[in-house]
């Protein structure tokens, strides 16, 4: 039996958001062993029980408190119309949820799909949001597994469904027509976890580790008289970190800039004069 007062997270078992979960968690400073087809795991430092499950159970499990947080799709979060807490949109699992048909199906726009079948794995998302355009005499079906053959067979006349590369409607002959809703991983909560200060924690954990992948550490030499330019470029948070050296004509700065933009700021800074420019990855920071 697992104990009831430990912190309790829910990751995905299988698919395309369980290694990138499981690199948060450890990234968070989480320690503990993938084994087999266990479903749980205990953390040797902290005791937190990581719970591997079906990323459409996640946000049913967090809503009625079986674990107190989860990493899962926002979609599915959509698609269960649970009461949950979205504590961190965590930048990968990112796709859409859109509208399909057949290569050669006359539909075009939404209206077109008035009195058609729809079947999808997203049937409240999908009636959410025929809804809200105003079609209200969609027959949707719920569909799981192969939901694009379904088209083929003749049993729908459109489907709903997520899309990444697009590659699984070129393969059945279907094309993306338009977007429903996009999605990402997100990392949802409850508001009585077992364990406030250990939620806390393990949130500003993975800020921490979140904030790290958006920023790279970059050190320069900047000429003395062109150090207001140069710090123009990389302002930095609060400021820059600036110190001499042995030649007073020149100064050493460290600073964090957006890794995004990092190509941009190296072509401005030689501009500028800067030399012996260096980028380090940054694996944890607190901003």
């Amino acid at each position: 039996m697992l104990g009831t007062d430990q912190l309790r997270i829910a990751v995905p078992s299988k698919g395309r958001l369980r290694d990138r979960s499981v690199e948060i968690l450890r990234g968070a400073g989480l320690r503990f062993r993938l084994s087999g087809r266990r479903l749980f795991s205990i953390c040797r430092d902290t005791d937190t029980r990581i719970i591997f499950s079906n990323v459409q159970d996640i946000p049913v499990l967090v809503a009625e408190g079986v674990v107190d947080l989860g990493i899962t799709g926002s979609d599915q979060v959509l698609e269960k119309r649970v009461d949950v807490i979205e504590h961190q949109k965590l930048g990968f699992g990112k796709c859409r949820v859109s509208v399909a048909a057949h290569k050669d199906s006359p539909i075009r726009k939404p209206e077109d799909l008035s009195g058609k079948v729809v079947g999808s794995s997203f049937a409240n998302l999908a009636a959410d949001y025929f809804r809200d355009k105003g079609i209200e005499d969609v027959h949707i079906i719920s569909i799981e597994g192969a939901v694009e053959v379904m088209v083929l067979l003749g049993l729908v006349d459109a489907i709903v469904e997520i899309v990444e590369t697009g590659n699984s409607l070129l393969e059945n002959d279907l094309v993306e027509l338009w977007p429903v809703q996009t999605a990402e991983a997100v990392l949802i909560g409850n508001t009585t976890p077992r364990d406030t200060a250990g939620r806390d924690r393990f949130l500003r954990r993975v800020e921490g580790v979140l904030a790290a992948r958006r920023y790279s550490l970059l050190e320069y030499n900047c000429p003395a008289d062109k150090l207001e330019e140069a710090t123009q470029i990389t302002p930095g948070f609060s400021s820059p970190t600036v110190q001499p050296l042995v030649d007073t004509n020149w100064l050493a700065v460290r600073v964090l800039v957006e890794r995004s933009e990092i190509h941009s700021i190296l072509d401005r800074l030689e501009e500028v004069g800067c030399v012996a420019i260096l980028e380090s990855e940054v694996r944890h920071t607190r901003l």
